[in-house]
């Protein structure tokens, strides 16, 4: 099975029981079975820097983060000055789009990876080709 990749959409919600989306983002990731979960550092820091407002969120966001580093399913890709540049440049190659920059990265990473499937609910995955696996 091909891996998939987790946006900081999908940890966020995980991270968060009182999030809207934490029970949808729990089905995801029981769907998965023994599926590898890619991410990045880009993507774990922009999920810490979501969940730093509060002591509650920090606490639960220090857990999961432990547990993804324990976790032999999920493979943190590390961040590197290639992957900023080559982020950079799909972000300026796309001025009509809302791409973060950490957006770029994670898609310049899949398709690298041969990921096609994100758990997020982000569209901007979708405008790119890939398959979102968060449902409303």
């Amino acid at each position: 099975m091909k891996p998939v990749f987790a946006d900081t959409f999908y940890w966020y919600a995980l991270a968060n029981p009182r999030d809207q989306w934490h029970l949808s983002a729990m089905k995801a990731r029981a769907a998965l079975g023994q599926r590898q979960i890619i991410t990045t550092e880009e993507v774990l820091t922009e999920f810490l820097a979501a969940m730093s407002g509060h002591p509650f969120l920090r606490t639960s966001a220090k857990k999961l983060l432990e547990s993804i580093f324990l976790a032999s399913s999920v493979s943190v890709i590390e961040q590197s000055h290639t992957s900023f540049a080559d982020g950079l440049e799909l972000y300026n190659n796309r001025p009509d789009k809302a791409y973060s920059l950490v957006d770029c990265i994670s898609m310049i990473t899949c398709r690298r990876a041969g990921v096609t499937e994100v758990l997020t609910l982000d569209h901007h995955f979708t405008q790119e080709g890939f398959v979102i696996l968060i449902v409303q």
